[in-house]
């Protein structure tokens, strides 16, 4: 059975606020963490942990590549041997691929951070619904938890 907000006494209506308050996800704050959202921060932050850990596993690919070709292929080309432009620019290819990949997904994630957090808290908010009316003593209805009772 799902209860709603209108189930709830005035005393559960704060337990609920507060542990609301405690736990909800901040969209504001995803949008902060897609900055840097090469790095899959906003997906580790909204417990996607596991396509965070693959965007951060991408960019790490990436930024080795980036590396790599910098290094094989030289700033002064005159310095490097010319043999090792071939794995130089197959590296630049491999980081150039994970940057567009993760460039759209950011992109993606953009669109889809508001529905993200609304699901999340949507979720909590029912989750802490249903905890509150469990711990309701049976019995005797006036005598239901108040702030501070409900961890």
């Amino acid at each position: 059975m799902q209860f709603g907000k209108q189930n709830l006494t005035t005393n559960e209506l704060i337990v609920l606020s507060s542990e609301m308050r405690k736990r909800e996800k901040s969209l504001v704050l995803a949008y902060l963490m897609l900055l840097m959202g090469h790095l899959g921060i906003h997906r580790l932050y909204l417990k996607r942990t596991v396509s965070g850990i693959i965007q951060l596993a991408l960019f790490l690919v990436m930024f080795i590549s980036y590396i790599l070709f910098i290094v094989l292929v030289g700033i002064d080309d005159t310095l490097v041997d010319s043999s090792l432009y071939i794995p130089g620019f197959i590296a630049a290819g491999i980081a150039l691929v994970g940057f567009i990949a993760l460039t759209i997904w950011v992109i993606v994630d953009a669109c889809l951070l508001p529905g993200i957090v609304r699901s999340w808290n949507n979720n909590l908010e029912q989750t802490l619904i249903a905890q509150i009316v469990a711990l309701r003593p049976v019995g005797n209805p006036e005598n239901h938890p108040g702030p501070g009772q409900f961890n």
